[in-house]
């Protein structure tokens, strides 16, 4: 597969958010918020396919460094056509170009080699960049005032990548990716280096239950900040929230021992959710 370097434009934002877990979190917001959430996440998915695509590492790099060229382009009042749908929610909602900047920065640390048994401080690097990144555009769109909307994007966004991270374990593995942070590998006995090996150790729970300890710990400060908000202004990130915690206890019930079963949330849990945070 070759990943062109020309980016393309993100014209059919809300067909590319129609299959993300948070779809029907965004429906339910006002046209201008939700259209703004579909530009976000346009951008993500976009910059997130460089990242996964298995072309060229030098070309993914230079389609990467492109995006970079085309945010700062918007914020100098003259963007290109790949970003110029980004503009009114930029304008409405304040978005920041360090915020779109990051994301660019955590897609990239996957391209010049995969991931493999990070620090803990890389891994919440990579956090930030990937996730809590994500967050702090959306809250602007929420409109959840800071500092707390900083803080709910901090702790969500982690909450939600480590999460991600849990649950993919096995699907990472098979494309040479490894995100569990190297210090809990060690501490396990774990010194492999192969990613498949890794996900087939048996004392790979041992790792676990710590990242699903910060987890826990990162939607508990979550929904504190949001408990002190009008449901309407956090209404899409409490069912956002839901959703993985939902899929993280299912996690934890299943166990991480090798084999593992792949968890997912289906679409009867989903309605459930939407239906309690969006309409009761």
């Amino acid at each position: 597969m070759t990943v062109q370097v020309e980016a393309a434009a993100p014209v059919t934002a809300e067909g590319q958010a129609s299959g993300s877990s948070f779809y029907a979190a965004m429906r339910i917001l006002p046209p201008a918020q939700r259209d703004a959430m579909f530009q976000i996440y346009s951008f993500c998915r976009q910059v997130d396919d460089i990242a996964d695509a298995d072309g060229p590492r030098d070309q993914r790099l230079a389609a990467i460094a492109q995006w970079r060229r085309d945010i700062d382009a918007l914020y100098q009042g003259h963007p290109p056509p790949s970003v110029r749908a980004y503009a009114g929610a930029v304008r409405e909602f304040g978005l920041k170009r360090e915020d779109f900047l990051a994301v660019i920065d955590g897609m990239e640390m996957d391209i010049p080699a995969d991931i493999r048994a990070p620090d803990l401080a890389t891994l919440d690097l990579y956090c930030d960049r990937v996730a809590s990144a994500v967050g702090r555009l959306s809250v602007k769109v929420f409109g959840i005032p800071s500092p707390d909307g900083e803080a709910l994007a901090h702790h969500l966004g982690r909450a939600l990548q480590l999460t991600n991270i849990l649950r993919d374990i096995d699907e990472d593995a098979a494309i040479g990716r490894l995100y569990l942070p190297r210090e809990l590998l060690l501490g396990a006995g774990i010194t492999a280096a192969d990613p498949l090996a890794v996900a087939a150790d048996p004392a790979l729970p041992r790792v676990c239950v710590p990242l699903v300890e910060q987890a826990e710990a990162h939607f508990v400060q979550s929904d504190a900040i949001m408990a002190r908000h009008a449901r309407r202004l956090v209404k899409a990130p409490r069912i956002m929230s839901r959703y993985y915690h939902a899929i993280l206890d299912r996690l934890v019930a299943r166990g991480f021992a090798p084999p593992r079963a792949p968890v997912r949330l289906g679409k009867a849990a989903k309605l459930l959710i939407l239906a309690r945070y969006a309409f009761i």
